[in-house]
């Protein structure tokens, strides 16, 4: 696994396993921390991902280790040479700077991600070409949707976002489904509501392809979804913070309007309305 970034190795060790979610952030902050990963003691992440010492102990057993020392022996083992352990660095900065730093460092994975510019590529295709096209998210990850959707309305004929859950979100789908559409993008952040992967598990059903914005490529929605783009979140304060995965779904909104070749002349027709009505202040 050397010659890639240490978030990348991660991930790739952690993709496909079956984890709790107690195991999953454990994950997720080794993730997050991935060049120290190596060098930390059991008791060091476990304080990281808040969860006990023996929850590490059994994470480990869980990715197929004798526990966590081996791990940790595995990750040393692949760390390219040169690459320095935790140097404290951190302390210096407060803790609401040491939030903007992680969000930062949750961009820069994503850039690296999107150096493979293939599953956008292919997600804006698939976007693109459904008519009509469904957003869901809920709980946590409304906002991303409805942002999307408000965006994406400019350029796609027929938006149409998803924010109750239940039987009539079931309705909406099959409404959905009869009109034409192919696609649902859902954006899946922690923590993540049963209803999401029962809706996503539905959707699938009734034979829509389900894109998904999720916070990690072993998220619960994981299971769910056709095409999976991670982008992390932030959780270095009370409440998580999501500016990768609002990125990435700008992002997506770009792919979408490469394949959309009205998407031009709709954009330029919404600002010759917006100037003739004064819409926006100058």
């Amino acid at each position: 696994m050397s010659g890639s970034s240490p978030a990348a190795r991660l991930q790739r060790l952690f993709e496909g396993q079956r984890l709790t979610p107690t195991q999953r952030r454990i994950a997720h902050s080794m993730v997050r921390r991935a060049a120290d990963a190596p060098f930390l003691s059991s008791v060091e992440l476990a304080e990281l991902a808040g969860v006990s010492q023996p929850s590490v102990t059994r994470f480990a057993v869980a990715l197929g280790f004798d526990g966590y020392p081996a791990l940790r022996k595995h990750l040393r083992d692949v760390t390219p040479e040169g690459a320095a352990g935790a140097d404290g660095v951190e302390e210096s900065f407060n803790e609401y700077q040491q939030a903007v730093r992680a969000e930062i460092e949750n961009l820069r994975q994503l850039s690296e991600l999107l150096a493979d510019p293939a599953p956008v590529e292919r997600a804006g295709r698939l976007l693109a070409g459904s008519r009509p096209l469904l957003v869901l998210g809920l709980r946590a990850a409304s906002s991303q949707a409805r942002g999307f959707g408000y965006f994406a309305a400019k350029v796609h004929p027929d938006v149409r976002v998803l924010g109750e859950s239940g039987s009539m979100l079931h309705d909406r789908v099959d409404a959905a489904r009869r009109a034409g559409a192919s696609v649902l993008l859902c954006f899946a952040l922690p923590r993540h509501p049963r209803e999401v992967v029962d809706a996503l598990a539905y959707a699938r059903e009734q034979g829509l392809t389900v894109v998904t914005v999720a916070d990690s490529a072993f998220a619960p929605v994981a299971a769910h979804s056709d095409l999976l783009i991670p982008a992390a979140v932030g959780t270095g304060l009370a409440f998580d913070t999501a500016c990768a995965p609002m990125l990435l779904g700008r992002v997506l909104l770009e792919a979408m309007c490469d394949g959309l070749p009205e998407a031009q002349a709709r954009l330029e027709e919404f600002d010759a309305r917006a100037a003739a009505r004064g819409l926006f202040v100058e």
